[in-house]
C-alpha cells in the first residue's frame, strides 16, 4: 500500500522533520538599552561639535608681504677663468669683501639682493681686485638694473 501513493518505505520521517527544524535559525534580539545609548551618545557628541563651532570666532590672519629683490647684471666678457664680484652698501654686501656674481652665459653675470630696506650703492670688481671705472653705481629698491661696466 505504501508503494501505490509514491511514499518511499525506507524514508525516516522523523530525520525529515528534525533537518527542517535544525535548518531554521533565529537570532536572538539585541536589547534595546544598547541601541538607545549609542543613539544617545551620537546625539551628544552632535551637539557638543555643534556649540564648539559656533562658539568659535573667525581668526584674522595677517597678510605676509612678498619679499622685495632687488637685482643687478652686469653684460661684460670679462674673460675665461675669471669671476665677477660685487662690493657696496645694502643686504649681504660690504666693501671690504665682495660677494661673487653668478654667471648665466659668457658675457652675462647677475646677483639677487634679497629684502632691501633702501637704495643699494655698489662696484664691480674682476676677481674681487681690479674695481670698474667710474663713480659708484645705485639701484632703488625692487628694481633690476641691467649694465654695461668697463674696467
Amino acid at each position: 500500500m505504501e508503494a501505490q501513493f509514491g511514499v518511499n518505505p525506507h524514508a525516516d520521517f522523523n530525520h525529515m522533520t528534525a533537518s527542517k527544524k535544525s535548518k531554521i535559525k533565529t537570532k536572538a534580539p539585541t536589547p534595546a538599552a544598547k541601541v538607545a545609548t549609542a543613539n544617545a551618545k551620537k546625539t551628544s557628541t552632535r551637539r557638543a561639535s555643534s556649540k564648539a563651532v559656533v562658539a568659535r570666532k573667525p581668526a584674522i590672519q595677517a597678510i605676509k608681504p612678498k619679499p622685495v629683490q632687488t637685482g643687478i647684471t652686469a653684460k661684460i666678457d670679462i674673460g675665461f677663468g675669471n669671476a665677477l664680484y660685487l662690493r657696496g652698501e645694502g643686504p649681504g654686501l660690504s666693501w671690504g669683501k665682495g660677494v661673487l656674481m653668478t654667471c648665466a652665459g659668457s658675457d652675462v653675470w647677475n646677483h639677487v639682493i634679497p629684502e632691501a630696506s633702501r637704495p643699494v650703492m655698489f662696484k664691480l670688481l674682476v676677481n674681487d681686485i681690479s674695481w670698474n671705472l667710474g663713480e659708484d653705481l645705485t639701484v632703488a629698491v625692487g628694481e633690476s638694473l641691467v649694465l654695461t661696466p668697463e674696467f
